[in-house]
């Protein structure tokens, strides 16, 4: 059903476009909420990535890739956020310096989440991203980062290990 979608939505099908949409919405705000700290910058980075998609839909050459090429369009639009965001000196560099709260209100585990992933390299923290927030899989994930899916699963382990070593150290505290 999914590459349907997409082969429709390449045809310019615009109903298959919105259930393509659905089907990613909620895993697009969510990886740019991480990226970017503020739900209005990562609602404003989603629009402009599902406009840049719907436009360039009919050049996507292989269905299946769909999920990492759209995520590719949307870590793009992200930066380009931050890059204006530093230019107006309104970007503060972590999530928790900018208020973020997670959707529970726990604002004390949304600063341990910001904090854990700043400790990690900006690769590392992608597919970390890529992986838990967006729901995307290694093969997906080599696509978007050109690296092999072992390369992916290896960094992504490692990723991890270092932030649940970085929040164990926090509770021992």
């Amino acid at each position: 059903m999914y590459e349907s979608l997409v082969k429709k939505s390449i045809k310019g099908n615009k109903d298959a476009f919105c259930q393509l949409y659905d089907l990613y919405k909620d895993r697009l705000y969510r990886y740019a909420l991480y990226k970017l700290g503020s739900p209005e910058e990562a609602e404003d980075a989603v629009s402009e990535c599902v406009l840049q998609t719907w436009k360039g839909i009919p050049n996507l050459r292989d269905p299946g890739s769909f999920g990492s090429w759209i995520f590719r369009i949307l870590s793009v639009c992200c930066s380009k956020r931050i890059s204006q965001m530093i230019d107006e000196r309104e970007y503060t560099g972590l999530m928790h310096e900018t208020g973020f709260t997670d959707t529970s209100g726990d604002n004390h585990k949304a600063i341990e989440l910001a904090e854990a992933l700043s400790i990690l390299k900006d690769d590392e923290r992608e597919i970390v991203l890529l992986s838990v927030v967006a729901g995307l899989t290694s093969d997906e994930i080599s696509k978007h980062t050109l690296l092999t899916p072992g390369a992916v699963r290896s960094k992504l382990s490692r990723s991890l290990a270092k932030m649940r070593e970085f929040l164990t150290q926090g509770e021992s505290k």
